[in-house]
């Protein structure tokens, strides 16, 4: 497969695109921000090549008049300019006539030589990006400008080989995004059945019980208020520096949540962990045997509960209120052992795991799906935007569900095999 190879500026140059920055200096103030209005997007709402409209701020019809040159277009790519400069996103038909805004970068091709979806994953190619940080200005907050874009060397096939490519890879992405909103949908749907039943007291057979005085309010007759170590008792993580660790597919737990893998697990699951020392309140449930590092707080021992509800007990918790560092939030496990909890009678936590289990066996099966996926789609991409797999000879439209196995490159690729629907069916209560 014939590869061009020239830069991106060039590209732009040719085709009147263009590659500029978001609104500097007075143009935008905090206090222009409002409620309601047209988004504008920073480095922050750019997560996982998406944009997310979580804490997104909006300006005003008159600042979106004045800020016009900075709309956004289908196609364009914005891109990270401080700090984590790795993150790029491609604009949709949803983000349509939204603000590029100070701290990004934007890349807008054109006249097509080349096809966005095609030059979204192709900056997202390992080389690519090691370029580009090695090229970013300063030490202590890498800054890019439009001059290190504009360098930016693109080898690309023509565009119909373009298409193919992007076609390929956009399928594995949009089987993540499908298998990602479902987990979602799956943990409200879990989250609304503990909130019915543990923070309104609407179980089975509620009506049947009265409602009795506590110290924590009215609750069911024949609950209590006890501490939590009543119920569990936490244990601080094991120290494993990244250096000792060695090749395996233990899954290795931070505060932040899953941290890479080892050889040797220190508990056996399922478990449930929490982080100690630096996020806190970031509650983990892992099904299989785990390593939870010094910075977590782990379930030693389930006293009265089960690990399904400890999940969701210490998920309701304000455990980030409970800081007791100055420069770096921890977590003392004696100051959560002592908060007071409504413990129910354990029939009833165990008719709530045999509801929720069911759904975590999905989500767990649906993530496990991701990390096939991430990790076919990142094999592959490298290996399609260099040519070394050569999509002109392969028969491919845009393939509706790309559903990766243990094959083999162009296999993969030329024979995708749907997911059967009934796989991610909910269940039923």
């Amino acid at each position: 497969m014939k590869l061009i190879s020239r830069t991106l500026g060039d590209i732009c140059d040719e085709v009147r695109g263009t590659i500029r920055t978001g609104p500097f200096g007075s143009q935008l103030h905090e206090s222009d921000y409002l409620e309601q209005g047209t988004p504008v997007i920073m480095p922050k709402n750019i997560v996982d090549g998406k944009i997310s409209v979580e804490d997104i701020a909006r300006i005003g019809d008159d600042d979106t008049r004045r800020l016009s040159q900075h709309k956004l277009h289908v196609g364009d790519i914005i891109y990270g300019r401080r700090g984590d400069i790795g993150r790029r996103g491609l604009i949709t038909k949803k983000e349509e006539g939204w603000i590029c805004g100070t701290g990004c970068l934007r890349i807008s091709l054109g006249h097509r030589v080349l096809d966005p979806t095609f030059l979204y994953y192709y900056l997202g190619d390992p080389k690519v990006v090691a370029w580009v940080a090695n090229q970013a200005i300063g030490a202590t907050l890498p800054n890019l400008n439009t001059s290190i874009i504009r360098s930016i060397q693109v080898k690309y096939p023509h565009l119909s080989a373009q298409r193919k490519i992007a076609s390929i890879l956009s399928a594995y992405d949009d089987l993540l995004e499908n298998n990602t909103r479902r987990i979602a949908i799956l943990e409200e749907l879990a989250q609304s059945l503990y909130s019915e039943w543990f923070v309104h007291f609407r179980y089975p057979g509620h009506k049947k019980h009265r409602m009795v005085e506590s110290e924590m309010g009215m609750i069911p007759e024949d609950w209590n208020v006890v501490k939590l170590d009543s119920a569990l008792t936490l244990q601080r993580g094991f120290d494993l520096p990244t250096a000792q660790r060695e090749k395996g597919n233990i899954p290795v737990y931070a505060s932040t949540g899953r941290a890479g893998t080892h050889n040797q697990a220190k508990v056996k699951g399922p478990g449930v962990l929490t982080g100690r020392s630096g996020s806190l309140g970031t509650v983990t449930y892992v099904k299989e045997d785990f390593w939870p590092l010094n910075t977590t707080l782990w379930v030693k021992h389930f006293h009265s509960v089960t690990p399904i509800y400890a999940f969701y007990l210490l998920r309701s918790l304000d455990l980030a209120g409970l800081n007791s560092g100055a420069a770096v939030p921890t977590l003392d496990r004696n100051n959560v052992h002592r908060l007071l909890i409504i413990l129910p009678p354990y029939e009833i936590i165990k008719q709530f795991d045999s509801y929720v289990s069911a759904i975590f066996e999905l989500k767990i099966k649906l993530s496990k799906k991701n990390e096939s996926l991430r990790g076919t789609r990142n094999m592959l991409l490298p290996k399609l935007i260099s040519g070394k797999i050569d999509v002109e000879t392969l028969d491919i439209t845009v393939p509706d569900i790309i559903e990766p196995e243990e094959q083999q490159d162009s296999a993969i690729i030329a024979n995708p095999e749907p997911i059967n629907a009934t796989q991610l069916a909910l269940p039923l209560f």
